[in-house]
């Protein structure tokens, strides 16, 4: 998809948690972590629907924990900032509706074994990780100053250095690359929900003085060069839930990584580690990202595939997309022996029965080097050197 030699623009966005969709992907993952603090064993798989005033959950969970529902769903309404039924959404007044069931029996017996060590895929189904030495953290440029700028949105409203501002809004940045390396942003689009009566002009100095300009690199942004676009139809009043219905799930490249590289279409909120859609993919990118740090590629992109019920993968590759000291075949050899991917091991390596999914489910599950999201570590560089050279 992506040239090698010449000149393109590569686009990606970004969302900010008032967004309805990452309302819903909040609200899941919460639910998730509810159940975590309480049972470590629980499955969930927990789906959220936002409308006009109301908030439905569904799904299936088994577990020996409880989790209060309705005021998980409005204590996380309430921390995004829809506090008032002005923006027809109000976390004190929306319904709550749960519709949850139990896990079915014939996928359990396919998950749950005498060995741990064999347990099997939740699902059928591959994912990807990816990983390049375009930023710090091993993203695709465009994905991490989207995500970057939708963050720097959100703070300015919390924070009150735009008081005007409502939680939902969008980032987007197109960049110009050469060569397969990216040179300098061409166009940002920003829009961000606002109280009424404000004017466009001012909404527009105070998005490009106060997110736009002190957000972005000055090596690949130019505010006079670039292209800006803010609140482009004139006005963004209505939003959150009243403007469009939000989904669990519903935006997963920008959980990704920003459309650069594949998707395998699973979505990672409400999942708990079990659901290889989430740990599966977790695992490509702390691989990928490990090949990229340890200098035998500059891009490395990762699919992992299973079965239903089956531990061991289908399928592995490991490819360096042309910029490897190895050839792939060999990285694919390396990546085997040096990564047991296998669902038990990759929940024991990573370390992810705990209550941490929340905090993955806004700005990216990928690139953020917190302390909790161990697969973003950088500890195999050794181990994939030496196995290359074996």
């Amino acid at each position: 998809m992506f040239p090698v030699k010449g000149k393109y623009h590569f686009t990606s966005e970004s969302v900010t948690e008032g967004h309805p969709d990452k309302i819903a992907d909040q609200i899941s993952d919460a639910v998730l972590d509810a159940l975590f603090e309480e049972d470590l064993e629980s499955h969930v798989a927990c789906e959220t629907l936002l409308t006009t005033g109301l908030a439905v959950i569904a799904g299936e969970i088994t577990t020996a924990g409880y989790a209060d529902l309705p005021t998980i769903v409005r204590e996380t309404i309430k921390k995004i900032g829809y506090d008032s039924s002005d923006m027809g959404f109000d976390w004190q007044t929306c319904a709550v509706i749960a519709a949850i069931g139990k896990q079915s029996q014939d996928i359990n017996q396919g998950v749950s074994r005498k060995k741990p060590e064999d347990q099997g895929a939740g699902d059928q189904g591959m994912m990807f990780g990816f990983a390049c030495t375009e930023t710090p953290t091993l993203m695709p440029a465009p994905i991490y100053w989207a995500h970057q700028l939708s963050l720097a949105l959100t703070r300015a409203r919390q924070d009150k250095v735009i008081p005007y501002l409502r939680p939902d809004g969008k980032t987007q940045l197109s960049f110009v690359y050469e060569n397969g390396k990216p040179c300098h942003i061409d166009n940002v689009v920003v829009s961000s929900q606002h109280a009424p009566d404000i004017p466009q002009e001012q909404i527009i100095e105070d998005i490009t003085q106060k997110v736009i300009i002190p957000t972005l690199p000055q090596n690949l942004f130019n505010p006079q060069d670039a292209k800006i676009f803010i609140n482009a139809t004139g006005r963004f009043v209505v939003g959150g839930p009243m403007g469009d219905a939000g989904l669990t799930g519903r935006k997963i490249i920008q959980d990704t990584y920003g459309g650069m590289g594949h998707h395998g279409g699973g979505a990672f909120s409400g999942k708990d580690p079990s659901k290889v859609d989430r740990s599966g993919a977790y695992m490509a990118r702390y691989i990928a990202k490990n090949v990229v740090a340890s200098g035998l590629a500059s891009q490395c992109e990762v699919q992992i595939a299973y079965c239903i019920g089956v531990a061991e993968p289908v399928s592995v590759l490991c490819s360096s997309l042309g910029t490897g000291k190895v050839n792939d075949e060999t990285l694919t050899k390396a990546v085997k022996d040096v990564f047991d991917m296998r669902p038990y091991f990759i929940v024991r390596d990573l370390d992810l029965k705990r209550p941490i999914y929340q905090k993955t489910s806004c700005y990216g599950h990928f690139g953020r080097e917190l302390p909790e999201f161990t697969w973003e570590k950088t500890d195999k560089i050794n181990d994939l050197l030496a196995a290359t050279k074996a």
